[in-house]
């Protein structure tokens, strides 16, 4: 097995602590490794969520007022505030490369914003995943990824306005199912999930050794295995 992979996770961990300890300090990166290497030693996989947009039948303002989404198709789109806000959290030079590669792919960046100021965002793609997934995603099928809210705007409920929002607009283009998934640990993402009208279907957990993806399904003892990443048309 080749050891490129890993010397480039490896790499790119280093630079994304690096830029962090840059900008916030040794004891604030220390905190923030501890509680990545406690989430990786302690997790138990990830809870799996899924939601037909035909079937929704709430609207974002019946979870929220007050916010606004815009919907951003490459970089070249995104103002200095929003590019430097969304990358600045680790490393800004590999976040903007990964961005890039994102919309390269054909990936969509969603903005949620309070008085016109940047509260989160998130990412979906269609008819594939950008990393191995847990099972194929057909044509039509949207994938929903790495949704985040900043702290200021936590607790006023944008995570759920924002994905309803996006479900809304897949409804209106006749796209098919929506999948989202969330880290058994973290409780915030579930609670907020709930409050949304994506249905949880199972929990489960994937390695991906030698070019495949095996997954695993708690509670049921299945094991499947998939050829890794897709992306529709790749």
């Amino acid at each position: 097995m080749s050891t490129v992979p890993a010397i480039v996770s490896i790499s790119t961990t280093i630079s994304r602590l690096s830029g962090y300890y840059g900008r916030h300090g040794l004891r604030a990166t220390a905190r923030r490794a501890a509680v990545a290497v406690k989430r990786a030693l302690s997790s138990t996989g990830m809870v799996l969520f899924y939601c037909d947009p035909s079937e929704v039948t709430l609207h974002p303002t019946n979870v929220g007022s007050g916010f606004t989404v815009e919907l951003r198709n490459h970089c070249a789109e995104l103002s200095a505030e929003e590019l430097q806000a969304i990358t600045s959290f680790w490393n800004p030079r590999l976040a903007h490369r990964n961005m890039i590669e994102r919309f390269g792919n054909g990936a969509l960046l969603w903005l949620i914003k309070s008085e016109g100021r940047l509260a989160g965002y998130g990412w979906t793609i269609r008819g594939g995943t950008l990393e191995p997934h847990f099972f194929p995603l057909g044509p039509s099928d949207v994938h929903f990824f790495d949704f985040h809210v900043f702290a200021n705007y936590r607790g006023r409920g944008v995570n759920p306005f924002l994905v309803i929002h996006i479900l809304c607009s897949l409804a209106a283009e006749g796209r098919g199912r929506a999948f989202i998934e969330a880290a058994c640990w973290n409780a915030a993402q579930l609670s907020s999930l709930k409050k949304t009208p994506f249905h949880r279907s199972g929990c489960a957990r994937k390695w991906t050794l030698f070019g495949r993806t095996i997954v695993c399904w708690a509670g049921s003892g299945t094991v499947r295995q998939g050829t890794g990443k897709q992306r529709e048309g790749s």
